[in-house]
């Protein structure tokens, strides 16, 4: 984009890559995408079925598991709260439809 614009790319602005990231949040982000989910009709998305969990950091050799664990829950939440306002959305669209 910046070359079409005819502008230099900010180093500042530039959205880090996945490889950026220390090897445990990468690790969490790879288990939170490879988790099921939890979806119920009429409730929408719930999060994320962790039965599968201690496979994931055994395969990834986990050692701090705190730190783990609390960024799967940042992720989980992150995604229940956006699948919320994205439902209360739609629900809204189907009343101003009647």
């Amino acid at each position: 984009m910046c070359e079409q614009l005819g502008q230099e790319p900010n180093p500042e602005e530039i959205p880090p890559d996945l490889e950026d990231f220390p090897e445990v949040v990468i690790n969490a982000m790879t288990t939170f995408s490879s988790l099921g989910d939890r979806v119920y009709p009429d409730i929408g998305y719930m999060g994320k079925d962790f039965t599968t969990l201690p496979y994931y950091v055994e395969m990834y050799d986990i050692k701090d598991t705190e730190l783990f664990l609390e960024l799967l829950t940042h992720l989980e939440s992150r995604a229940i709260k956006t699948s919320q306002e994205q439902l209360k959305r739609e629900r809204e669209k189907l009343k101003r439809k009647k």
